[in-house]
């Protein structure tokens, strides 16, 4: 069994500010970093690091050949990453605040130059009992999923950023949602939250198991499993970025090599609460054993 991330490759520009800066205001920033990013690098590095086999597919520029490196250093196969020589690769410009939390910007890039013609020669590759892990990062998702479908693959969608192209998808075809309360609500179109929320996505959704992320008051699953809850961890939060990228990662890793809904939701909320506590994006997904090891506050 194996996993296909088709997901974004980011460069991320961070920006360490008080606040976060406010319409007409400029504020001068007391540190740059840049990083490897894009939710789609970083659910890979999360899967990898987790223990599953991971490919991912995605394109970058010239000026993104770092990232492949940082895939490949984490054990990801890269054999579906394509570099574009005439287009610069996706970025970020994040502004992050005090208090840790985070600001976002995205361009695009690369990111937003996937072909048909890519996506039928990498899902080629995969077939029945393989998975596929999305996000709302790159172009082209309605056409993956209803290929990966096709394909019989089980699909994992983490609907971020929610936009308008995320309805372009047939959600029919989902098997997994993986989700934080204001991209639930929006796919449930009600202002719901917590149980209520978790109620309505289920009704609207019968077919899929999710798993709805609530911040601090931690996670909740329903599916096949029945419902499952999950606190959040305590953490010394310097830099939320990756975050949710993290949890998803080990979340799924943890499903694939068959934990119970229960354990994989524990480690996921173990290796985000490591994440949170250490600066960037990549560099800030904790390898297994850091997990394993976690020491609750």
């Amino acid at each position: 069994m194996k996993v296909l991330n088709f997901g974004s490759l980011n460069i991320d520009y961070i920006y360490k500010v008080r606040h976060f800066v406010q319409k007409g205001e400029t504020q001068a920033s007391d540190m740059l970093n840049i990083y490897g990013g894009g939710k789609g690098l970083n659910q890979s590095v999360a899967l990898s690091r987790a223990g599953a086999e991971v490919y991912h597919a995605g394109v970058i520029g010239t000026d993104g050949a770092f990232l492949k490196e940082i895939l490949e250093e984490a054990g990801v196969n890269t054999k579906f990453t394509q570099e574009l020589q005439n287009v610069r690769t996706g970025h970020a410009i994040i502004q992050n605040d005090s208090a840790g939390d985070n600001c976002i910007i995205l361009y695009g890039g690369a990111n937003q130059e996937i072909t048909r013609e890519f996506v039928d020669n990498v899902i080629e590759g995969f077939g029945s009992g393989d998975w596929i892990v999305l996000q709302n990062e790159i172009n082209e998702i309605p056409y993956i999923a209803s290929r990966a479908h096709e394909k019989g693959m089980k699909i994992v969608l983490n609907p971020s950023p929610v936009n308008e192209k995320i309805f372009e998808i047939n959600l029919s075809y989902i098997d997994y949602f993986i989700l934080n309360e204001g991209e639930g609500q929006a796919l449930a179109g009600a202002e719901a939250d917590g149980p209520a929320l978790i109620s309505k996505l289920s009704e609207k959704f019968p077919g899929a198991e999710i798993v709805l992320t609530l911040g601090e008051r931690g996670s909740v699953y329903t599916g096949k499993e029945g419902i499952a809850w999950q606190d959040a961890y305590k953490a010394d939060v310097t830099d939320t970025t990756a975050a949710g990228d993290t949890f998803t990662g080990y979340f799924m890793a943890g499903r694939l090599e068959g934990m119970p809904v229960k354990e994989a939701l524990d480690m996921a909320s173990k290796a985000s609460a490591i994440a949170v506590t250490r600066k960037g994006a990549a560099m800030s997904i904790p390898m297994k054993e850091e997990v394993l090891d976690f020491k609750v506050k």
